[in-house]
């Protein structure tokens, strides 16, 4: 199997792109990479890491990347029970511009759905079954729900 690094950025550009319009940014590109970067690093910080290494098994290699860049296996999950606190955890992974990229709570869910939602086609139902059993209630309820329709 042989690397190829353009193949890669194309298929990571075209990703943005579509992501970019999913989530209405009038083509910011940037701010729809720090989105998605901050959404998956919070589901990372929640699941397993085993459920992680299962999910990422089935991602493009640009997702892949994005999963997994700072990463740290020796940190425990964080306990989160609300999609409040998923959200709080998010803007932590985005940092100073978390105020400016996630300005409210209902702003924040409609990303968190639409990213799910563009996820679905690299992820397996079974896999989604699995993340689904590690999710608090309000979670299952609030971002699964909507993988599936």
């Amino acid at each position: 199997m042989s690397l190829n690094f353009n193949q890669f950025a194309s298929e990571a550009n075209a990703f943005l792109k579509e992501y970019t319009k999913a989530l209405s940014l009038n083509g910011d590109t940037e701010k729809a990479g720090r989105i998605l970067s901050s959404i998956l690093h919070g589901l990372r910080d929640i699941i397993s890491t085993e459920e992680s290494l299962q999910l990422i098994a089935q991602f493009p290699m640009f997702l892949k990347a994005v999963y997994v860049n700072s990463w740290s296996l020796h940190k425990k999950n964080k306990k989160i029970n609300t999609m409040e606190e998923f959200i709080d955890l998010v803007r932590v992974f985005d940092g100073v511009t978390a105020m400016h990229d996630f300005k409210s709570y209902e702003l924040s869910e409609n990303y968190i759905n639409v990213t799910f939602i563009l996820l679905r086609k690299y992820i397996s139902l079974g896999e989604m079954e699995d993340i689904k059993s590690e999710l608090p209630k309000d979670l299952k309820n609030m971002v699964y729900h909507r993988i599936m329709f």
